[in-house]
Order: C-alpha cells, then sequence, then structure tokens
C-alpha cells in the first residue's frame, strides 16, 4: 500500500483489528550498541572514532656495544586520526482537522462493540515516523557510505559498519563461493593478523548465510523428538563469537563481524531542543504539521577491530 504525505479522511481510513507489518521494525545492531537515546554527543558534525598509531616491523636486533655508548637512531610514533559524520534524520507529520475529528468512522468491518484501533492518529502517525528513523539508522549504521558535507546543499552521509572494515583491510572477497569453514578461518585469521581485539564480536547475516552458519557449526540436538540446529554462538581460537539472528537489512552476499564493544551512536543536539524531537510546524489551514528531526552518526572505534565477508553465494 502507497503510504499518505498528507493525512486525510479519505487518505487514511480507521479500521478495527490488530496492527501488523511485514517490514522490519527490529534494530538489533542499534539495540545493541545504545540505541536512540544512549550513545553520546557530539556539538560538530564530524567526530572522531579513533587515534591510532603503528609500531616498526619486528625483526632481529643488532646493536653492537659501542653503538648502545653512541645511541640508536631515534624513533617518533606518528598519530592519525579516523572520523565519520553525524547526518540528519527528518520526518514530517501533516493531519487535517477533519480527519482527527472522524476518529469514531470505521471502513472495512464493523462488527457491534467495534473500535478504531488507532485513538489518536497524531500520537500513532509520530510514534511511526520515530519507528521509520529506527529503521533508518540501523541501515545506515550497517551499509552506509561517507560523504561530507562542503556546503549547505551536500549532505553528510555516515559510514557505516561493512564500510568501516574495509577500511581496515579487514575483507575477505569470497568470489560467489559459499560460505565455508575455511572463508570463515581466513576472515578471522586477517582480523587478528590486523590487530582485532575480539571483546564482544557479533557476526551479522541475511537469512541465507545464517544458515549456511548453522550447518557449518551446528551439531544435531541429541533428542529423539528434537530436529535442526541454531548456532548462536561460536567458538573460536580467537574467542567466543555471538551470532545474532537473521538481520534482513544486511545485504545479502554479506557477512559482518562486529565488535559492539567499540560501537556506539553519537547525537548532534540542537541547543535548547535536544536530538530527535517533536515540533509544531508553522500553521497554513485547517490541520495540525509537525516534524522529528534529529542528527546521528556511528562511533564505531578502531576500524581495525571489524571485519567482513564479502561475494558470498546467495543461491
Amino acid at each position: 500500500m502507497a503510504n499518505e504525505a498528507t493525512g486525510t479522511l479519505w487518505g487514511l481510513p480507521n479500521y478495527t483489528g490488530e496492527l501488523f507489518t511485514s517490514d522490519m521494525i527490529n534494530t538489533p545492531f542499534l539495540s545493541m550498541i545504545g540505541g536512540l537515546t544512549g550513545g553520546r554527543m557530539t556539538t560538530n558534525f564530524e567526530f572522531p572514532t579513533a587515534s591510532e598509531y603503528d609500531h616498526e616491523t619486528l625483526a632481529q636486533e643488532t646493536i653492537t656495544e659501542n653503538e648502545s655508548i653512541t645511541g640508536v637512531t631515534p624513533i617518533n610514533f606518528v598519530r592519525n586520526q579516523s572520523k565519520n559524520v553525524v547526518q540528519i534524520f527528518q520526518e514530517e507529520v501533516l493531519l487535517s482537522y477533519v480527519k482527527q475529528s472522524n476518529y469514531g468512522r470505521l471502513s472495512g468491518i464493523n462488527t457491534a462493540g467495534a473500535s478504531n484501533n488507532v485513538p489518536s492518529e497524531k500520537d500513532w502517525q509520530i510514534a511511526k515516523a520515530l519507528e521509520a528513523i529506527a529503521r533508518k539508522v540501523e541501515w545506515h549504521f550497517l551499509q552506509g557510505t561517507y560523504a561530507i558535507s562542503t556546503t549547505s546543499d551536500t549532505p553528510n552521509q555516515t559510514r557505516g559498519m561493512i564500510a568501516a572494515a574495509a577500511l581496515a583491510s579487514n575483507t575477505v572477497a569470497a568470489s560467489n563461493a559459499a560460505l565455508s569453514k575455511a572463508l570463515m578461518d581466513e576472515i578471522l585469521r586477517t582480523m587478528h593478523t590486523n590487530g582485532a581485539m575480539f571483546k564482544n564480536m557479533v557476526i551479522f547475516c541475511g537469512g541465507f548465510q545464517k544458515q549456511k552458519l548453522s550447518g557449518i557449526y551446528g551439531y544435531a540436538p541429541e533428542d529423539r523428538n528434537i530436529g535442526g540446529v541454531s548456532v548462536k554462538q561460536i567458538e573460536t581460537d580467537f574467542g567466543n563469537i555471538a551470532v545474532a539472528n537473521p538481520h534482513r537489512m544486511m545485504p545479502a552476499g554479506t557477512l559482518l563481524l562486529a565488535d559492539v564493544a567499540m560501537c556506539a551512536p553519537v547525537f548532534q543536539p540542537v541547543p535548547g531542543k535536544g536530538n530527535l524531537f517533536y515540533e509544531d510546524l508553522a500553521k497554513t489551514g485547517a490541520a495540525e504539521n509537525g516534524q522529528i528531526f534529529g542528527q546521528i552518526g556511528l562511533d564505531y572505534g578502531p576500524t581495525f577491530c571489524h571485519g567482513t565477508l564479502t561475494g558470498l553465494a546467495t543461491a
């Protein structure tokens, strides 16, 4: 069904019955890292995600006694800074007075004693607008690509987890091969080599790859009346790794290993208003018009803490 820009009596009919949506409204990654009420604040749309430095490559030391007296070549460790940006999330609600007045007019099947399943159209629409923003934040935190605003006509775009892992070269291209134990071993070794800490690692993937994971690591229950497996945790040489439920916002051919201990949402509040606030807009007629506004970005910490398998077979 097509959604309406303006809420009128005829565009938003009232019904009875419990409300459902087939769209994904769960936001597991966002919930794990603090949700829309956790995280940290910024007063600059650019914010640091990590400041990093490198040691020299290890090799056999060959310092002679005389060299130890005169001293060795000095080394000063150079730091750099990784960053991300917040971006605007905004939803608007526009409802006519006529629509709001007719909360007792029901469409569809009407049985004696039936009542409108949305007693307050305005409250329900605001709640669904917040739900829509949470969905968008979840998607951007996973699949977002980075861009920085340089003028008022160019938007900021927050970098998501998949792109962040690629920055650290913690990506293994499967080249359309099926997910396998060998590929899992390879990405874990790659992440370990590149410095991943494995503090609170969680695997996110779609339904097809989740089934593959359960097939790779699962063991049948020792019960004659129970069949099937659903792997929730994998024990590896680098620590235990949790496996999230199948995520419909993940690309079908990608598996993400995210250290959620390193991640947090970042909010840029508007002075005197806060973040993700609802406010009424200017009235132009017999309708109520309001908006929800927020500026949110992802702090993923050091990029070398995360990894991805890409280009996996999806059939």
